[in-house]
């Protein structure tokens, strides 16, 4: 259905933009009898609210005029909860209202409060900020309240979690009583009701924040994997969907800090946002983002408000959400304007409960899947080569390099060569032992499968479980400079001399741990990248220099024990019988002195 009849300026502006239907919310808004009437609205985020209220304002704001008077003092105020909403708000309403001459004054945090106020000197129209930055206004005595005809309070709910309710109230009693005030929240819940109540009159409720509707573009999926896992999994969705922009939420500024560092360590084109960022430093995110300089954003949930992305394909939750309108809030990121977006939910094994009844109170239905292999991402990556653009665009390209390169390569020579190409600009992908999604633990035939190389892993043949064999001997000896005095231990021993050493654990042969010492042997295959490796190291925690043979006794009183340091003279001999039997009744404790016990007394 076209929109219904609106100001003339702003017909022509939303003609020039393309918009032929309006969204749902905006047709609620401009419906019969919500003409000149306070409005408490429910609306998905992304649903095209801006505009709704941007129409819903016009005659209240022009009065049946066509083009705005001269400024003064503003007419409109809106209240966002963070400055890119309140960027992005401003900027809407400025093409809608272009040609009706209106001068609109944004007023947020990170910016010049000293421009802000002069342009508010100069007259504003309609003023769009934050809720701190204008009650910083007011309290100067910049901003000027007393001719407001509307107020718009947009992302109510989320203004409330951020504490901010005492300057939304001081904004709302410095405004005149009988303006117009539209609310709008993706839940109507209690606070919202009663902020309601209290500074709306006869309000109209319109509702069409359904959760079944909101998110019908948006596929969800609930990845199982572990918590030690968590960043190899988020690299392994990441790499699976390969999405033109994706944008992945973490419950953390610190959080936000690590996973952006290991994302761009690994070759992902990704951006940080997060509260504790400037403004110019959050632009800059934002337009790389939009240019498509970065595919990646990882940010924390009130630094995304208000950063609408349209090429936005993939939403990543990091950590679960504190509650189902969280959820939804950053789920309702993607899948808009009629696109189709998918959501993963990273579902730690031990908080799967959680994570059901988290979806069980947003009403979403999600598909439980274990993390991509590598090998399920080689696949898509292959799909993804043979319809990529690069094979079917018709970008001219130099016809002598062509002849060159077919005369000088086969058919064959050429395309490993593409594929080369491709596989050196994607991101290295995780090995991953899978999960069972029903029973989430290792699969039992991730198991049981000895893998190649590791000790102490094992296989099942015939039913019987097999220990992995170990080196055999003939290896090549060598001492490191730490013993039993120093606590040493095989447990942390072994990757110690794999790091230092550059080799694996199934390269390390027999340990023999004596007081000053530790002597191990390696392969002989190894021997010499071993012997490379430990001569460009230097290490400050031990010292490693080759041995021709071991000089310490192997201990042959259990598998995989230490070998016992001969006894020196003077050691306690060990009694060749039995200890005494002691009691905890005091049978044979010696008898007290005449004095009584030598223990202190505690009065």
């Amino acid at each position: 259905m076209p929109f219904p009849q609106t100001a003339a300026p702003l017909q022509h502006a939303l003609a020039a933009r393309g918009y032929e239907e309006p969204t749902p919310v905006q047709a609620a808004v401009l419906a019969e009898g919500t003409q000149g009437r306070d409005l408490l609205v429910s609306a998905q985020t992304g649903s095209g609210k801006t505009v709704a209220f941007g129409l819903a304002l016009a005659d209240t704001l022009l009065g049946g005029e066509v083009r705005f008077g001269r400024a003064g003092a503003p007419l409109a105020l809106v209240i966002a909860p963070t400055r890119e909403l309140a960027m992005q708000v401003q900027t809407e309403l400025a093409w809608l209202y272009a040609e009706a001459g209106a001068r609109i004054v944004s007023c947020i945090g990170g910016t010049d409060a000293r421009s802000e106020a002069r342009a508010l000197a100069a007259g504003a129209h309609i003023v769009v900020g934050t809720p701190g930055r204008l009650c910083d206004h007011l309290n100067r005595k910049n901003l000027n309240l007393s001719s407001l005809r509307a107020a718009v309070l947009d992302e109510a709910d989320e203004m409330l979690d951020l504490g901010f309710r005492e300057e939304l109230e001081m904004l709302l009693d410095a405004s005149p009583k009988e303006r117009r005030t539209l609310l709008f929240s993706a839940t109507i819940a209690r606070e919202i009701a009663s902020l309601a109540r209290r500074y709306q009159n006869d309000a109209v409720r319109i509702d069409t924040a359904s959760g079944a509707k909101q998110h019908a573009d948006i596929t969800y999926q609930a990845v199982v994997t572990t918590s030690q896992d968590m960043g190899k999994s988020i690299v392994n969705v990441l790499r699976y969907y390969e999405d033109e922009m994706a944008m992945l939420f973490c419950g953390t500024r610190e959080m936000v800090r690590q996973v952006q560092s290991a994302l761009m360590e690994r070759g992902f084109a990704s951006v940080a946002i997060s509260g504790e960022m400037g403004q110019n430093e959050r632009s800059r995110a934002i337009e790389s983002l939009r240019s498509g300089q970065a595919r990646v954003c990882v940010a924390t949930d009130v630094a995304a408000r208000g950063i609408d992305i349209p090429t936005l394909g993939l939403v990543i939750h990091g950590n679960l959400p504190t509650d189902p309108a969280n959820f939804l809030h950053r789920s309702g990121r993607t899948g808009r304007a009629g696109r189709k977006g998918t959501c993963v939910v990273m579902v730690p094994v031990n908080q799967r409960g959680r994570a059901q009844r988290l979806l069980a109170g947003a009403k979403i239905t999600a598909e439980w899947t274990p993390v991509p292999t590598a090998d399920m991402i080689r696949e898509r990556d292959a799909d993804r080569l043979l319809t990529a653009s690069v094979l079917t665009t018709e970008k001219p390209v130099n016809p002598a390099l062509l002849t060159k390169l077919t005369e000088a390569h086969s058919k064959e020579e050429l395309a490993a060569a593409l594929v080369r190409l491709y596989q050196e600009r994607m991101p290295a992908v995780e090995d991953l032992r899978p999960l069972s999604v029903e029973n989430p633990r290792p699969l039992r035939e991730e198991r049981n499968a000895r893998i190649p190389g590791e000790p102490g892993s094992y296989a099942r043949e015939g039913g019987q479980r097999e220990r992995a064999p170990r080196m055999e001997g003939n290896g090549e000896w060598y001492r490191l400079s730490v013993g039993r005095r120093d606590k040493a231990d095989p447990k942390w021993l072994v990757p110690l001399i794999c790091r230092l050493g550059g080799v694996k654990k199934s390269d390390i042969g027999s340990i023999r741990i004596a007081d000053e010492h530790t002597e191990f042997e390696i392969s002989s295959e190894m021997a010499s990248r071993f012997s490379a490796c430990i001569q460009a190291t230097e290490a400050d925690e031990a010292k490693i220099e080759a041995i021709g043979a071991p000089t310490t006794p192997e201990y042959r009183g259990g598998a995989g024990r230490p070998a016992r340091a001969p006894r020196e003279q003077g050691d306690r001999p060990r009694r060749d019988g039995p200890s005494p039997k002691r009691s905890f009744g005091g049978a044979n404790r010696p008898p007290r002195s005449a004095a009584g016990s030598t223990r202190k007394r505690r009065d």
